[in-house]
């Protein structure tokens, strides 16, 4: 009796674990909703083609926002979910973005039972698993891996101009001068997120990885001497960019130093995808890239991952998505067109049919390197903190006034760490 008893259940766990297949395979839409266009849209195409070959009868509706860092696209985001009506799915970066803002506004479904089901748990760094899970749940499926403090570079320019790739602010600051007298703009920058995204890798340099995780846990000020320091940073590195920097996406500003209009450019390696797909460079010798200055044994990381919106329209259908992004199949066809290195840890990224040298020494990087999470990507503050903190970074380059700003980045995060 009890065998059969013991039968009938596991038949009943199979039917539950493949009804959400079954529902996708019976047709339907699968809306995903997403910022990847123009440069990054070949990554997203690649995925959602192989849920086609899978899903046929489903139609994929590519809800896609334009813009640098999903800046619109979250707001079109808030709208959609405030209003009640979320996409399936939609990418958020791994972190505080998503639980400090959707999980614990309770308009998301916890995805532990997903991650238990398809044997997930040791298929993911355990650091990983820890930054998407809140209050005992897991909140969302992460994609991919990208590093945000890599210092671009083309190898031809530099020797050209006669100046090596610097590892230190002060190395950076000496070589800027030398770049200025030979007319060549040191470092390139574009409008207002990439300010931030270059901020939060001067921040990194001038505390250390324990000052920096422990700014952004609140065990120190933003008015402290040493945070404080790192704003006379930004504003001495700020004088080696580009004047136009606003008015340039963040592709645009990639574009000076391919075309030898400037030296260095931080960014995340979502730039190594554009130089490579879009611009057919090969990494080590069309371009070149080093640690971001003062930050050489760190890997400053966020994660793009997707999750499930409470009410989700075609609900199965996202299911059957969130198990092809965090399949190998999916992260291995994402990637090497991302620029960005697998989040499972047994995904073929030694393969170099997939991977190119960039990714496969990112990806060593990551595996060595002490982890630190991005700000302007999500993983280290949350978006409450992030959209107000944005306007302080552009009060502060109009003003190069390092007491408001500091005194203004405490006083949001005390204000945010209450809500």
């Amino acid at each position: 009796m009890f065998k059969r008893l013991f039968s009938l259940a596991i038949a009943f766990v199979l039917v539950f674990a493949l009804a959400g297949v079954a529902a996708a395979q019976q047709g339907g839409k699968l809306e995903i909703f997403s910022w990847w266009a123009g440069d990054e849209g070949p990554a997203l195409e690649a995925l959602i083609k192989l849920y086609n070959q899978k899903f046929a009868n489903v139609e994929v509706v590519n809800a896609t926002v334009t813009g640098g860092a999903g800046v619109a696209a979250r707001a079109v985001l808030k709208t959609r979910m405030l209003g009640g009506n979320p996409p399936d799915s939609f990418q958020v970066h791994a972190g505080q973005e998503l639980t400090g803002t959707w999980v614990v506004a309770n308009r998301m479904e916890p995805l532990t039972e997903l991650f238990r089901s398809e044997g997930w748990l040791d298929k993911f760094p355990k650091d990983l698993i820890d930054l998407i899970t809140y209050e005992g749940e897991i909140w969302t499926v992460p994609v991919n891996i990208h590093r945000s403090n890599v210092l671009w570079y083309i190898p031809a320019k530099l020797q050209e101009w006669g100046v090596s790739v610097p590892a230190t602010w002060d190395e950076f600051l000496a070589t800027c001068e030398t770049l200025k007298g030979k007319g060549v703009t040191p470092l390139a920058m574009g409008e207002n997120w990439t300010a931030v995204h270059l901020f939060e890798n001067v921040l990194l340099a001038q505390l250390g990885v324990q000052g920096y995780r422990d700014l952004f846990a609140g065990k120190l000020s933003w008015t402290d001497d040493s945070a404080k320091a790192a704003w006379t940073l930004f504003d001495k590195v700020l004088d080696c960019t580009n004047p136009d920097a606003a008015s340039l996406s963040w592709q645009q500003a990639n574009d000076l130093v391919i075309e030898g209009k400037a030296a260095f450019y931080i960014m995340g390696d979502w730039a190594a995808g554009y130089m490579t797909t879009t611009k057919g460079l090969t990494p080590g010798e069309g371009f070149g890239y080093a640690p971001a200055p003062g930050t050489s044994g760190v890997f400053n990381m966020l994660s793009d991952s997707f999750g499930l919106p409470k009410g989700a329209p075609n609900r199965e259908n996202a299911l059957a998505w969130l198990r092809l992004v965090g399949s190998v199949e999916g992260q291995d066809a994402f990637n090497p067109l991302k620029g960005s290195i697998p989040a499972r840890i047994d995904a073929d990224v030694k393969n170099p049919q997939l991977y190119n040298s960039y990714l496969q020494s990112a990806a060593a990087d990551f595996a060595k390197d002490a982890l630190v999470g991005s700000l302007m990507h999500g993983a280290a503050a949350s978006e409450a903190f992030l959209n107000d903190f944005q306007t302080v970074v552009s009060v502060f380059i109009a003003t190069r006034d390092v007491e408001l700003a500091s005194s203004a980045a405490q006083a949001l995060a005390e204000t945010t760490a209450a809500r």
